[in-house]
């Protein structure tokens, strides 16, 4: 009987659920699943623009949640169509429907922006607050990969590399709370949807390009205690 090998690169440990041999190395991996690629942040952006444009050249509310919606479907339908995870599309409709929830509920269109403002005020408050008191949420990511979810934090240098992470993250909520919630206070919904869609995935893609560019040095080791890194060691044959 040959043992199954596991793998090994310059005596540092490999995480058996990503191929990782650094911390950089996973992080970039869950990021990557964690966001669909180009054609997930692609479906999170298509239906709110539409509600936008929409808005600016009919000044209604009810087309224009309407339009949104048709085109979550269509692009829900193309998934369905093609065999293909509908993750992401079922993200965006529910947020949609929170969204027409918010504004029909009220009347006001700018209404349907409101809970991206607060989904962004909460997530700016826990992902700074978390780096503040030197738990970054990030590192919990890197736990709930490696099987222990706080071993991380025995390493000053994960727990200094996790906060920047997570500051990375930070702030684009950060900007867009600032930016966003006195459009809103001031009924600019045509503003308020450039704004948002200025600010969602480019702004987004800056920080991730911030954050690959500190996930490249690949400088931290998976850490050897995990439930991963115990089991990576060359098998060896009967």
């Amino acid at each position: 009987m040959t043992g199954t090998p596991l793998h090994e690169s310059d005596g540092v440990p490999e995480d058996r659920t990503t191929g990782a041999t650094t911390v950089e190395a996973l992080v970039r991996a869950q990021l990557s699943k964690a966001l669909g690629g180009k054609r997930g942040m692609l479906e999170g952006a298509v239906p709110m623009l539409g509600f936008t444009v929409c808005w600016i050249s009919s000044r209604d509310l009810r087309l224009s949640l309407s339009v949104s919606g048709a085109l979550a479907v269509a692009l829900l339908l193309l998934r369905l169509f093609q065999r293909s995870t509908v993750q992401f599309v079922v993200n965006s409709m529910i947020g949609i429907a929170i969204a027409a929830f918010f504004a029909l509920r009220s009347g006001r269109p700018e209404d349907a922006f409101l809970p991206g403002l607060i989904y962004n005020a909460v997530y700016a408050v826990v992902l700074s607050g978390s780096a503040l008191v030197r738990w970054p949420l990030v590192g919990f990511m890197i736990g709930g990969v490696t099987g222990e979810l706080t071993a991380w934090h025995a390493d000053p240098r994960l727990v200094r590399l996790c906060a920047r992470l997570t500051w990375l993250l930070a702030i684009p909520c950060i900007l867009r709370v600032i930016v966003q919630y006195p459009l809103w206070a001031s009924h600019q919904v045509g503003w308020l949807g450039a704004a948002k869609l200025a600010m969602g995935w480019p702004l987004q893609l800056a920080a991730l390009a911030a954050m690959v560019w500190v996930l490249n040095r690949d400088e931290t080791p998976v850490p050897a205690s995990s439930p991963e890194a115990a089991r990576a060691v060359p098998a060896v044959a009967d």
